[in-house]
């Protein structure tokens, strides 16, 4: 696929496209030939920048000008539900030597205290932006550091102000390319008093959802603590008083005595939260007697628990001690979850940080790992699901990671005939487009993040 393999005209034809069909959610047209895997060979219209008629391959208007793709593979642009715009490419100056959890939160503390005023959170968003956006990257959901001055920041100013005020900027800036989500990050804790009813207000003022972290100020993930329940409800009070959805990272240890997700979802029941409350991580849930993660999983389910598991920084993070091999993966029972039920997606998370040292925002990178850590293949056809359609219904945007009639002309073009070519080689050769136009994006040059020129 060349350059100039589009055609120049506000409507055209895409060809022989194969659709994997979890990215359908209209459902495949009657008489569509489908593959092994699944997708559906179709012919899509794209008129003004969205979708026209998606029909079998074959029956699309032959007066429009085409592009055949001759059975490569048509994505929409993809969903990252769980990112930290606000950290991201801090590993070069504020190292974790250890790459252990304990290690990140020490170097994020000491990177935000020296570093995180509004010119440098600027400068990293938007290079993690054009990450994505070059990528096929087309919403995410982040996560931004919303402590108060003191223990947990290592600070006297508020970064809260400072950082939400930077993502206002970014997610206006950048409307119309990548559609931007954020929630207040801290430890549930930290809700307490005054300052959890001003950080309430100003989520509440920018657009955002109320979020957290399941271990206590300055610790760990853990068992739950005395004040666990009453930290919870206080968090669900705040929510409701502002109707502001909620967003939470839950158990993300190899302890399995870290059971906050069943306090989770009991808390969603006790305030009928049901389907407003997204949990990631969940990594102790793997680990726990299989009789305890079954009721928790029921408990979830009946919750209307939304999961986002991170496959590549938990496999990178958990179960890490110098010297010695991991022993397991790190990530949530993935498999069981969606046997219930529950809905699951996949999320980068963090990006070259104390957190996980390496990434670039890519997300069909995120989806052929994910396939390969938690084993969503034999049959692959389930795995497009978690990037695209089940996590922009968790963001609330009905229309992301979907191709249907009426909707927005995104895609990403893989030269790839299978899911098993999609998930074997990265592709770097995609294309991407937005409302039918190919972008001329790349990433941006490492160069971009001190201001330094590219080599070439």
């Amino acid at each position: 696929m060349t350059r100039t393999f589009l055609p120049e005209a506000d409507a055209f034809r895409l060809c022989n496209a194969r659709v994997p069909v979890a990215f359908l959610t209209d459902g495949v047209p009657e008489g569509a030939q489908r593959d092994a895997d699944g997708a559906a060979l179709l012919d899509l219209v794209i008129a003004d920048g969205r979708f026209g008629p998606v029909r079998p391959a074959g029956q699309s208007p032959a007066e429009l000008p085409a592009a055949d793709l001759a059975g490569r593979q048509a994505w929409p642009r993809l969903v990252d539900v769980h990112t930290h715009l606000d950290k991201g490419h801090t590993v070069a100056r504020t190292p974790n030597p250890d790459g252990d959890f304990a290690g990140a939160l020490d170097a994020t503390r000491a990177d935000r205290t020296r570093y995180w005023d509004g010119e440098d959170l600027r400068r990293r968003m938007a290079f993690g932006l054009a990450c994505a956006q070059a990528h096929g990257v087309g919403a995410i959901r982040t996560h931004l550091d919303s402590q108060e001055g003191g223990q947990e920041s290592g600070s006297l100013r508020d970064q809260a102000a400072t950082t939400w005020a930077v993502f206002r900027e970014m997610r206006a800036a950048w409307a119309g390319r990548i559609a931007l989500q954020g929630v207040g990050l801290m430890p549930l804790d930290g809700y307490a008093g005054g300052y959890g009813e001003r950080l309430a207000d100003l989520i509440a003022e920018s657009g955002g959802l109320l979020g957290g972290v399941t271990r206590p100020t300055g610790g760990l993930h853990g068992a739950a603590r005395a004040e666990f329940d009453a930290d919870l409800d206080r968090l669900f009070a705040l929510a409701r008083a502002r109707d502001l959805d909620i967003d939470l990272h839950v158990d993300e240890t190899g302890d399995p005595a870290a059971a906050s997700l069943d306090a989770v979802a009991r808390a969603t029941l006790r305030h009928g939260y049901e389907g407003r409350v997204t949990c990631g991580h969940c990594c102790s849930l793997a680990l726990q007697p299989p009789e305890q993660a079954a009721a928790t999983i029921r408990r979830v389910t009946q919750a209307g628990l939304r999961i986002v598991t991170l496959p590549t920084v938990n496999l990178y993070l958990q179960d890490r001690t110098r010297g010695r091999t991991p022993r397991w993966r790190g990530v949530a029972p993935v498999q069981e979850l969606m046997a219930a039920g529950v809905p699951v997606a996949v999320a980068g998370d963090n990006c070259r940080d104390g957190f996980y040292a390496y990434g670039d925002h890519d997300m069909l990178d995120t989806v052929r790992a994910a396939v390969r850590i938690l084993h969503l293949d034999h049959p692959l056809e389930r795995a497009p699901a978690l990037a695209g359609p089940v996590p922009g219904a968790i963001m609330g945007l009905t229309e992301a990671g979907t191709i249907r009639e009426g909707g927005p002309a995104d895609l990403i073009l893989l030269p790839a005939r299978s899911l098993g070519e999609v998930v074997a080689r990265a592709h770097s050769d995609r294309i991407v487009l937005a409302s039918g136009r190919r972008l001329d994006a790349t990433p941006p040059p490492y160069e971009a993040l001190t201001g330094a020129p590219a080599p070439w």
